[in-house]
């Protein structure tokens, strides 16, 4: 009933820049939180960013100052501006969104995009 489709990822040198979207679709009531999460091989899921329906952004303190998070609530989607890129940012990236649903349960819940690849490599 619900999808995020994550775009934008690739492969770019050390210190350039990428930009993560996140569209989210389906029978969609309201999306409150947005975030982004990455994966890097062999180690766990972790927060990069998060975005409240009110626009208020929370940042780890490994991308502080060089990723923005954005939000278009018109079009369901967020944006991951990342700048100043290090290989150790090298990971797949992940949008997550709390929605409800739009039937008569108003049913919330955690949705998950299929990921994006960043690979920052010279």
């Amino acid at each position: 009933q619900v999808q995020l489709v994550e775009s934008g990822g690739g492969l770019v040198q050390p210190g350039g820049s990428l930009r993560l979207s996140c569209a989210a679709s389906g029978n969609i009531f309201f999306i409150y939180d947005m975030g982004w999460y990455r994966q890097a091989p062999g180690q766990q899921r972790e927060l990069v960013a998060t975005i409240t329906s009110g626009g208020i952004t929370n940042y780890a303190d490994s991308v502080k100052d060089r990723f923005t998070m954005s939000r278009d609530n018109a079009r369901n989607t967020v944006y991951l501006q990342m700048n100043s890129l290090k290989p150790e940012d090298t990971a797949v990236y992940y949008c997550n969104a709390y929605i409800t649903i739009a039937t008569m349960s108003k049913a919330s819940s955690y949705y998950w995009g299929q990921g994006t690849q960043v690979t920052v490599s010279s």
